[in-house]
């Protein structure tokens, strides 16, 4: 799974990467080194209607259209790429609504004896940009007045089997897209899920890195680049 993930690179150069619009002022200004389930983050998605893409805030955890009420987001943090067309969470979204969760690197824990876990980083070796797959929703309260209101928008990142690298401490992580694949994924035009069921695959061992890191990150309430420094840096 993928509980945490780092956002530090600022909006205005996500939305040059991406070619994407950003709504003035950006909805998240501050760097983030500790994202964690049921806050807000950056997604990218295309708009149905313009063909654009824009840069907006969604909250992570998704929250079904069907849904009676939003407490499900905490069981949705993440779709699994094995059972992505089976889950009516996933099924239809994965067709219509899908969205690129952009992350300068993720955290992952590996259990000692004991019950102990101690955090791992894992980036890009050549620096560049996580692009996350993910998936989104809109979802609107019961009775909400759909003129006036706006609804919640919601994300989940897709995973899939852990690479070489990543799979020496857990068995899953984010599927990250390649720069080249990030148009299919995002072209909500394209709703053969055997075309993006492809793209549902880990990155190559040696794209990726993984270093120990110190014991603060296990606190969501921990924030600051420090938290991303190798132990014995």
């Amino acid at each position: 799974m993928c509980g945490r993930y780092v956002s530090a690179t600022p909006p205005d150069l996500l939305s040059e990467q991406f070619e994407a619009q950003l709504p003035d002022p950006p909805p998240i200004a501050e760097p983030r080194w500790n994202v964690a389930p049921g806050t807000d983050v950056y997604a990218v998605a295309t708009s149905r209607s313009s063909g654009s893409r824009r840069l907006g805030r969604f909250r992570w955890g998704l929250v079904p259209n069907w849904a009676r009420d939003r407490s499900i987001a905490n069981r949705l943090i993440n779709a699994r790429a094995e059972s992505i067309l089976t889950r009516p969470a996933f099924r239809r979204t994965l067709a219509r609504r899908r969205c690129i969760l952009p992350a300068d690197a993720f955290y992952e824990w590996k259990r000692r004896p004991g019950g102990r876990s101690e955090p791992f980083l894992v980036r890009r070796r050549d620096g560049d940009l996580m692009a996350l797959a993910g998936l989104w929703e809109v979802w609107w309260e019961e009775g909400q007045d759909r003129a006036t209101a706006e609804p919640l928008r919601t994300c989940a990142i897709v995973t899939t089997r852990a690479n070489g690298v990543v799979g020496a401490i857990h068995d899953r992580m984010p599927v990250v897209l390649e720069r080249s694949e990030w148009d299919v994924w995002l072209d909500p035009a394209i709703e053969d899920v055997d075309e993006l069921r492809g793209l549902l695959v880990p990155l190559p061992d040696d794209e990726v890195e993984m270093l120990a890191v110190g014991q603060a990150v296990n606190d969501v309430r921990n924030e600051g680049p420090e938290l991303i420094e190798p132990i014995g840096s």
